[in-house]
């Protein structure tokens, strides 16, 4: 896969967007039954996917609140429910006068997370060594049981920081059981009954397991926990 994390946006809040070039990839894996089957995924156009998780001053500016339980500007936002981020995007949107900002999908977040990994079926962005994650992630094992400030530990291939572990990131789908039926794009899943949403990449609690690029979690979109947070797509248009 393609990437240039050299491509970046700063938006009016000073987000900063990595630019992600589209491919194929197979999403998924053989580990746990919802992470099967493993499927090809076409990105089909470039998007742009924040650099670090939102911050408490980020949603601050927006939202004149701050929820999150372990308190410090620079750290992930958290005790956002899935409602909660979506009232942020709006809010973003709206100051700039745009539609562009969303949750990333499902197959966004993993495609984004597992940079340079479109054909293996890797654990981690940075392959299967578990002892390298210590480099990149906040977990269970070196968080001291808080969120930390984004952005200390290695990016991933693409220029992305957290995407393992830190807080909990909301994704726009419906949670399914499996993926079966799934879009063949990157765009949401949507469809279905199922109340709950996706989330992924684990957080400062979480155990390797947890932390995979390609773990998923259902969590009802109107929960609020201190290992919940999110960051924000922006789509580009032709």
């Amino acid at each position: 896969m393609n990437s240039n994390f050299k491509q970046v946006y700063v938006n009016s809040i000073g987000m900063e967007f990595v630019t992600i070039l589209p491919s194929k990839f197979m999403m998924g894996s053989e580990f746990e039954e919802d992470e099967m089957p493993v499927h090809q995924r076409n990105i089909v156009d470039k998007f742009q996917l924040s650099r670090y998780l939102v911050t408490q001053e980020q949603w601050y500016e927006l939202m004149h609140t701050d929820p999150s339980n372990f308190k410090g500007g620079t750290r992930p936002v958290e005790n956002v429910s899935w409602y909660d981020a979506n009232e942020f995007i709006a809010k973003l949107n709206s100051i700039e006068g745009t539609d562009i900002y969303r949750l990333p999908s499902e197959a966004e977040w993993e495609y984004a997370c597992r940079a340079d990994d479109t054909e293996k079926n890797i654990s981690f962005s940075f392959g299967n060594d578990e002892k390298q994650l210590d480099k990149y992630c906040w977990y269970v094992s070196n968080s001291c049981g808080t969120t930390q400030p984004i952005g200390q530990k290695k990016a991933n291939f693409q220029g992305l920081y957290d995407m393992h572990g830190n807080v909990w990131e909301w994704c726009h789908d419906r949670w399914h059981d499996d993926y079966t039926g799934a879009p063949t794009d990157n765009r949401p899943w949507d469809e279905g009954q199922n109340e709950g949403r996706v989330i992924r990449g684990g957080c400062w609690h979480s155990y390797p397991d947890f932390c995979r690029a390609t773990k998923r979690y259902c969590i009802l979109p109107g929960e609020r926990h201190y290992s919940l947070g999110f960051r924000v797509l922006r789509q580009i248009k032709s």
